[in-house]
């Protein structure tokens, strides 16, 4: 396989190149990965984000990996069939929220990695665990909060080898 592009998807408070899609850019331009982040700043609405994100794929002819935190694991979730992705790796992804369990994507048919933390205070752990469990994605849990910052180094660790195992395969 050729080197994928990866679309990185942010989280709903935060912007497409936060401290974490930056640093996680950086390790993957470095395997030779093209990077995108997409901007849903102003754009509340996950449905929308969802297919704006499609929208954004249209054209890729590179296969595409997405990555997405928080509420961007939630749109990359959503969106990964549909725009032919080949993996998907998301922090924190915001699955089965009160109010919202309906809202959470079916797995989609690839690989997934998700990397959550113990101690996070937006998202259950146990809903990653969940969501894992159902499809039998890989699971990595830190001992980190919602953000992750401070795990930068182990999630670089895990989004690298994510990708080198797809590319061999």
């Amino acid at each position: 396989m050729t080197m994928p592009a990866v679309y990185f998807s942010h989280g709903q408070e935060s912007g497409p190149w936060g401290s974490k899609i930056k640093s996680m850019a950086a390790v993957v331009e470095k395997l030779g990965c093209r990077t995108t982040s997409v901007d849903y700043q102003g754009i509340a609405d996950p449905t929308d984000r969802v297919n704006k994100l499609i929208a954004e794929c249209a054209n890729v002819e590179e296969p595409l990996v997405l990555v997405g935190s928080s509420m961007g694991g939630h749109v990359a979730t959503a969106a990964a069939a549909k725009v032919g992705a080949v993996g998907l790796f998301v922090l924190a992804p915001a699955y089965y929220m009160p109010g919202y369990e309906s809202l959470t994507p079916p797995a989609p048919d690839m690989p997934i990695a998700i990397v959550h933390g113990w101690n996070d205070d937006v998202v259950p752990v146990e809903n990653s665990i969940r969501f894992a469990k159902e499809c039998n994605a890989s699971l990595h849990i830190l001992d980190a909060d919602h953000r992750l910052t401070a795990n930068i180094d182990d999630i670089n660790h895990l989004l690298t080898r994510f990708i080198e195992v797809l590319v061999e395969n």
